[in-house]
């Protein structure tokens, strides 16, 4: 497991950053800047500390797949901390076996800062091999968006 890390300053205060982050307001912000990793992107569930969160699209057969989730941490505008803990498929939730457990226990933590009303947001993530390069391809074009919807 190896740790990376992605950063974007956003012209926007904090609060505008984080609400369009987790999509609190409205849910199709999250959806557009989420859509690099999948056009179908969504997640169901709250983002309430310990709770469970599907991270969710469609493959290309249009079967509902994705991440289970927990919601390590939340504290609004600064810290969100989600840990990956097994996969979703159909209506099944596989929480160990191989295809599960390189990801296991994976943290994707979000630090949002604030200077003089621009916000940097720092993630930083567990990745596995072989996927490295695929998340320092998306994570910058998706940030990218997450900057165009805040400002």
């Amino acid at each position: 497991m190896k740790k990376i890390q992605f950063e974007q300053p956003i012209d926007a205060p904090v609060a505008k950053v984080y609400d369009a982050m987790l999509g609190i307001s409205d849910k199709k912000t999250y959806e557009a800047w989420t859509t690099v990793f999948n056009p179908t992107s969504t997640y169901e569930g709250t983002w309430k500390e310990g709770s469970q969160m599907y991270f969710v699209g469609e493959n290309e057969k249009g079967e509902k797949g994705g991440m289970i989730s927990e919601i390590v941490k939340n504290i609004p505008n600064q810290f969100v901390s989600i840990k990956h803990i097994g996969m979703f498929q159909g209506n099944n939730e596989i929480l160990e076996g191989p295809d599960v457990e390189p990801w296991a226990g994976c943290l994707e933590n979000y630090l949002l800062e604030e200077t003089y009303g621009v916000t940097k947001v720092i993630v930083e993530m567990d990745t596995i091999e072989g996927h490295e390069d695929y998340f320092s391809e998306t994570y910058p074009k998706a940030l990218q968006k997450l900057k165009e919807i805040s400002e």
